[in-house]
């Protein structure tokens, strides 16, 4: 059966969450195939890993960021974060906050440059200094070839996916390097190592990550500061279930096609950042990070 890229996973069908369910009331023992649930109590841990930690999130205002903005937050840390939908960055700023959590929402655009100088300067001015940055803002457009692509299409996402990591770090670096420490961790794809045939403009941002992501680390390795990057498959977020709904395929016509056979949670990408920016990866610089479930091997 050929791979199914991540566009094609984003067009699974409203029966997948029946499909995720089963998966995670199967028999499986390990943890691959069946993670942890989320804890049914959420607090804040005062001497939590990233207690007294500052950290910036770019696009969390659902999805990933929102899940890591919340995980930080549970583990001590100060988190600022922005996005354009003011309404769910109120909404996910209060949620941490209802849960003993520091959070601050800054409305603003990844594809305009002095609005992430200014996130990065009021993230700064609030909370005194900038351990960890997650550049995690992006979207996924409409497919098409290269010769049918809208150029406004092409645009807009390389603006927002790879022109967002390239804003966030030319504006997050300098405060770090002046520091002396920092970490960052910026978001790829599989489409960073896979050439889809049908988004050209999402493989180009994603390679392009992956790239930014080993010059800066390579630049800056000298100076304390640690750069690696993420690629997700299919992660459970709202965008995917938007097109699980909008096409009608089903999960169990695609399961086959994942050496993992499972959607991937937003609780399992926020533990791969936290472990990206805690202490036991001092020795990881560099690095893309392959969280497919396998899908690279």
């Amino acid at each position: 059966m050929p791979f199914i890229n991540r566009r094609q996973v984003l067009t699974i069908g409203s029966a997948a969450a029946a499909g995720l369910a089963a998966v995670s009331l199967g028999q499986a023992n390990a943890n691959t195939l069946n993670p942890p649930e989320s804890e049914a109590e959420i607090t804040v841990n005062p001497e939590g890993r990233f207690a007294g930690k500052v950290v910036l999130i770019t696009g969390a205002t659902s999805g990933i960021g929102a899940a890591t903005a919340q995980a930080f937050a549970r583990e001590g840390a100060k988190v600022a974060f922005n996005g354009r939908r003011a309404n769910l960055g109120r909404q996910v700023e209060s949620e941490i906050r209802s849960f003993g959590g520091e959070a601050t929402y800054i409305q603003s655009d990844v594809r305009n440059p002095e609005q992430v100088e200014q996130f990065v300067t009021a993230t700064v001015e609030k909370y005194g200094r900038l351990d960890i940055a997650f550049n995690n803002a992006g979207v996924f457009m409409t497919p098409a070839e290269i010769q049918d692509m809208d150029l406004e299409n092409y645009r807009n996402l390389i603006a927002t996916n790879l022109d967002g990591v390239f804003y966030a770090m030319r504006y997050e670096l300098p405060i770090m390097i002046e520091q002396n420490s920092g970490i960052i961790v910026n978001m790829s794809s599989v489409a960073g190592h896979r050439g889809f045939a049908n988004t050209p403009h999402y493989n180009a941002s994603k390679h392009g990550v992956i790239g930014l992501t080993k010059a800066a680390a390579t630049a800056n390795a000298k100076r304390n500061i640690r750069i690696n990057s993420i690629s997700p498959l299919a992660v459970d977020t709202p965008m995917l279930r938007r097109s699980f709904e909008y096409q009608g395929l089903t999960y169990e016509q695609m399961a086959p096609n994942f050496v993992t056979p499972r959607i991937m949670t937003t609780a399992e990408m926020a533990n791969t950042v936290m472990f990206l920016a805690s202490d036991e990866a001092t020795a990881i610089n560099g690095m893309d990070l392959d969280v497919t479930g396998g899908q690279l091997a």
